[in-house]
């Protein structure tokens, strides 16, 4: 009985989804806050390879304290984020609002990030940070909501979201700064 009722609730979401969304268009939102693209990272050279390693450690250690599911997916999201020219910590702060970092989500969806309203299905986490980071470079930055607050306007009602996102935002860069510290330390030593 009870699989009969999420399921009806899941179809009627689905449909109801595209009926009630209202069109909008990135060009049109003011707005300001952090930039979302992140410097050219070019992997071959030895500074953007340590760049790359202090981003995948704070990623790592903030989503450690969280208990996150996502913790296996931070090459993912490095990934996604230098082949779409994104803030590195864009992906993982979103998925901490909409799901905090893949705890709460509609089982067997891999959407930590609430796409779609939450109900479309992915097959992986991998391929839902693919999808959502080329979503969000595509659908949003390219079309000028190039800030979290203009992303914000578009991508969840209500004027919470932004300042939700940085502060997640802020936790991975404070853990760079941290891990930063910590190497020049130990390089003092």
């Amino acid at each position: 009985m009870d699989k009969t009722i999420y399921s009806i609730v899941l179809t009627v979401l689905l449909f109801a989804a595209p009926l009630s969304a209202a069109p909008v268009q990135a060009e049109l939102i003011a707005g300001s806050s952090a930039a979302v693209s992140h410097l050219e990272i070019n992997s071959t050279s030895s500074t953007s390879l340590q760049k790359i390693s202090l981003k995948r450690k704070a990623m790592t250690e903030v989503l450690k304290r969280y208990d996150a599911p996502l913790l296996s997916e931070v090459d993912s999201f490095l990934e996604a984020c230098e082949k779409y020219n994104l803030d590195c910590y864009l992906l993982p702060a979103i998925s901490g609002v909409e799901s905090t970092f893949g705890r709460f989500l509609i089982p067997g969806t891999y959407n930590p990030f609430g796409w779609g309203r939450g109900v479309i299905a992915f097959t992986s986490f991998n391929q839902t940070i693919m999808t959502v980071g080329k979503g969000l470079r595509e659908n949003y930055i390219d079309k000028g909501a190039d800030t979290v607050d203009k992303i914000g306007r578009i991508y969840c009602e209500g004027d919470t979201w932004s300042g939700k996102v940085k502060f997640f935002m802020n936790k991975f860069e404070e853990e760079e700064k941290r891990q930063l510290f910590f190497m020049q330390d130990a390089v003092q030593l």
